[in-house]
């Protein structure tokens, strides 16, 4: 992580509401993270991780306050923002590399250096065997191995996960959790990651923000000061453990 004087992404007292007012889905949340920062997101289910995340996304419409990205105001989908969901969403009538290259089409005609990124990103995520190969002859890891070479397709320096890895069993989530902390450390990308499960977030994350019940506030912010590289031992050391209870407690206490 990174510790520049600009934040990536800021938000100020942001809050979101539907049905015209009558849900408080999120209230004043206030946050700044630095370019490189890789943060977590926890809190009780209907809480506003992912109302958050869509937000910064551009994909929704804050109700009062304000989030920037880059110093400017997010006021729809950027191309400087990519997001990844717990579906792959992979066409199924599309290759593995088709379905990587997909951003790139929506965009313009991809070019033979679009290919060969596509090529090299299915490499970095471990398949660079499996270009041809169609979403059904692929397990749920590999195919959430697509949606993220997908996801780091689009070029964009924020990378938004909404609890990419959750359907998938304990072995290979813990697998993916590592793929995506060498990825993301080798780009330098600045990273948002909703999850329920605290250990995966303490893991993964410089920072925790922890969310009240809806309406969903950031209660605290929890760093994390373990050396990266990270490895599974880690959770088995009383400073990891520490964390955990830390981020649990505060979560018993909303």
């Amino acid at each position: 992580m990174t510790n520049d004087a600009a934040p990536v992404v800021t938000g100020t007292h942001v809050g979101k509401t539907f049905a015209n007012g009558a849900v408080v889905a999120l209230e004043n949340a206030q946050f700044n993270i630095p370019k490189g920062t890789f943060v977590s997101l926890v809190g009780p289910s209907g809480c506003g991780k992912s109302t958050l995340l869509r937000l910064i996304a551009g994909l929704i419409e804050a109700s009062s306050g304000e989030i920037t990205l880059h110093g400017t105001p997010v006021r729809g989908p950027r191309q400087d923002v990519g997001m990844m969901f717990q579906k792959a969403t992979l066409l199924e009538w599309r290759t593995a590399l088709e379905n990587v290259l997909l951003p790139t089409e929506l965009q313009r005609k991809p070019t033979r250096a679009d290919e060969d990124k596509a090529r090299d990103l299915l490499g970095l995520v471990g398949l660079g065997d499996f270009a041809f190969s169609f979403p059904a002859q692929l397990s749920g890891g590999m195919q959430q191995r697509v949606a993220l070479a997908r996801l780091l397709q689009t070029g964009a320096d924020v990378l938004l996960l909404d609890e990419p890895f959750g359907a998938l069993d304990e072995f290979t989530r813990e697998h993916l959790n590592l793929e995506l902390l060498r990825i993301v450390g080798e780009l330098g990308a600045t990273t948002i990651f909703v999850t329920h499960n605290i250990a995966e977030a303490i893991f993964l994350a410089d920072q925790v923000f922890v969310m009240t019940p809806r309406p969903g506030r950031i209660a605290r912010i929890v760093d994390v000061p373990l050396e990266r590289p990270r490895r599974l031992a880690l959770q088995t050391t009383p400073e990891f453990n520490r964390l955990v209870v830390e981020v649990r407690e505060t979560l018993g206490e909303l």
